[in-house]
């Protein structure tokens, strides 16, 4: 009877400590330290970072990450920081050389990023980095991407493994985009002014996972034109669920 007891107290002891997969919320914010009057250079991030089972944690922290730096740098490549802080800095870094560079020109730089859990489940981990990036030109570069990971494991999902059978998903889809922006079937995809790549329809590179169903984004310029800004494309589950693998 006492081993019994023991054994039981120990189960509830191990099941107590076991680990989980959170996330907490951090801020990483920079301004310049140069006079400025309006509109003064600052890098702002929102970042969920994982914790709890170091190794998925750092898996999953590891990836997003590379996918901020790709997003917020100046120049021909991203700068090789290996933290948020020396990616605010490098990018507050190049804004003031460029000032100083050129002292009469007027720079409004500015970056801004919002991650955020859009959907978890025990298969999938879907966040949403929100982005919004200026360094001059005619406007700048945002939009929204999705990272899908396994949660089990912190390695990333790539958007083919959500498929049972993607090219039939593809074809599934195509349709719907037709119909929603008035392509005709017997047409070319870019006939009513889509801007596809080798006037072919492709799935788009970010897909959400919500609560009510599957949310296809096109950024501008991955179908289309900047003035024609996101489109999107919308699948309630029990409309996919028979293409969808994980969910």
């Amino acid at each position: 009877m006492k081993n019994y007891i023991f054994l039981v107290c120990l189960l509830f002891l191990m099941a107590g400590c076991k680990k989980e997969l959170v996330f907490e919320n951090q801020s990483f914010d920079k301004k310049t330290s140069l006079p400025c009057q309006e509109n003064c250079p600052q890098i702002t991030l929102e970042i969920p970072v994982a914790k709890g089972i170091q190794i998925v944690a750092d898996s999953i922290n590891n990836t997003i990450f590379s996918v901020v730096k790709n997003i917020v740098y100046f120049g021909e490549k991203p700068y090789t920081v290996t933290d948020y802080d020396g990616l605010t800095s490098s990018f507050i870094h190049s804004y003031e050389k460029m000032k100083k560079d050129f002292p009469e020109d007027s720079f409004g730089w500015e970056a801004k990023i919002n991650g955020s859990i859009k959907y978890q489940s025990e298969m999938i981990l879907n966040i949403e980095i929100n982005y919004y990036s200026f360094t001059g030109g005619a406007h700048g570069y945002q939009g929204l991407k999705s990272l899908l990971f396994d949660p089990n494991t912190g390695k990333s999902i790539s958007n083919n493994l959500i498929f049972k059978e993607p090219l039939a998903f593809k074809a599934f889809a195509e349709k719907k985009f037709r119909a929603k922006y008035n392509i005709p079937e017997n047409q070319n995809i870019n006939a009513t002014g889509m801007q596809f790549e080798d006037d072919t329809f492709q799935i788009a590179q970010n897909i959400f996972y919500t609560d009510k169903g599957l949310l296809l984004l096109y950024n501008p310029y991955e179908a289309a034109s900047y003035a024609d800004g996101p489109l999107e494309l919308f699948f309630p589950y029990n409309e996919v669920n028979t293409y969808l693998l994980l969910k």
